[in-house]
């Protein structure tokens, strides 16, 4: 199956990608087991193959090892693809050690990534956590010069409050927030997505799947491999799950009556939101990538999404996203 997928715009400064978008990281960290390097590599052909154009990573995604593979399996493709990473965080003995965002820690993480990725340039640069430490105007002028520079085309930030980015659009336009938003994580409704869209911001959701909760192949039974991140995650404990059930027989139904899956359901959910919203689902699995481009064709009606509106309004999610302590050094 060839789904044509269309294109979307990230942004003012003229960031065009594929609506649905992948994402790398559970290629090589969080999502314990692995697959062999290889199976990945093919997985991220076929993604261009099938309409994808536009990949996600993070130097501290192993560390280091998924930008590796990115790099890698994108090569032949270069010019066809956006390829997004990002900085701000201290990496030592091979673990991720608090953030860091300061000017000569961003152009050093910007030269591994350039290196690992095979490339002169970067299509989207994140900066992947805000560093309190720095002033925002200290990161967006950095890498405004970075991008006077060549090194970098496209300034995003993630899960950053809406004071931080007013602060760095004003010194380098951003052309996307990435920050985690589903059917069940929609937190940002209230103040981020309305102050991206005055500014004129692309969102780049991910987790549109609730980190495989959406999918619906995931119960309160389910059993999570020891090294699987999601078995420290409030939402994903056997109770919670139990709870959280009620989303799911939500999607479920709706699945039912468009004839399609749940995952494709909660994907068109997040892209019938804004027309500058693109989602990057994950996923190591090449059946479950057909699947997740085959959302991008699929519409509601006005009455649909209300109705999708008014049930899930009804339904309380147990659970918060992330332990107390993570959660802490996401917004600001």
């Amino acid at each position: 199956m060839n789904t044509k997928i269309p294109a979307r715009q990230l942004g003012k400064q003229g960031l065009g990608v594929s609506a649905i978008g992948l994402g790398c990281m559970g290629m090589s960290f969080s999502y314990y087991p692995f697959p062999e390097k290889k199976d990945s590599v093919h997985l991220i052909h076929q993604a261009v193959e099938q309409g994808i154009n536009f990949f996600d990573t993070a130097e501290v995604y192993g560390p280091y090892t998924n930008e590796e593979l990115v790099g890698e399996a994108l090569a032949p493709y270069r010019d066809k693809v956006i390829i997004a990473t990002k900085f701000g965080f201290n990496i030592q003995d091979g673990k991720m050690v608090g953030v860091n965002s300061r000017p000569e820690q961003i152009r050093k993480a910007v030269e591994g990534s350039l290196k690992r990725l095979r490339t002169d340039f970067i299509d989207l640069l994140y900066q992947h956590r805000v560093d309190p430490a720095v002033p925002i105007e200290d990161v967006a002028g950095t890498v405004k010069d970075l991008i006077k520079e060549g090194k970098v085309k496209y300034f995003g930030l993630s899960e950053a409050g809406a004071n931080t980015i007013r602060k760095a659009h004003a010194v380098q336009p951003v052309s996307a927030l990435q920050s985690e938003y589903s059917l069940w994580t929609r937190q940002h409704e209230t103040e981020i997505i309305p102050v991206i869209e005055a500014l004129g911001i692309g969102l780049v959701a991910f987790s549109p799947l609730g980190k495989g909760f959406l999918t619906g192949k995931i119960d309160a039974n389910t059993k999570f491999e020891q090294g699987d991140f999601r078995n420290s995650l409030p939402r994903f404990t056997e109770e919670a799950r139990k709870v959280n059930q009620a989303l799911l027989d939500l999607v479920n139904q709706f699945a039912a009556k468009k004839k399609t899956t749940p995952a494709q359901i909660a994907l068109a959910w997040v892209l019938a939101q804004k027309p500058w919203i693109v989602p990057i689902p994950g996923t190591t699995k090449l059946h479950r990538l057909t699947e997740n481009i085959g959302a991008a064709v699929i519409q509601f009606t006005k009455e649909e999404l209300q109705e999708m509106e008014a049930a899930s309004s009804e339904i309380k999610i147990l659970g918060t996203r992330y332990p107390e302590a993570l959660e802490k050094t996401t917004g600001l």
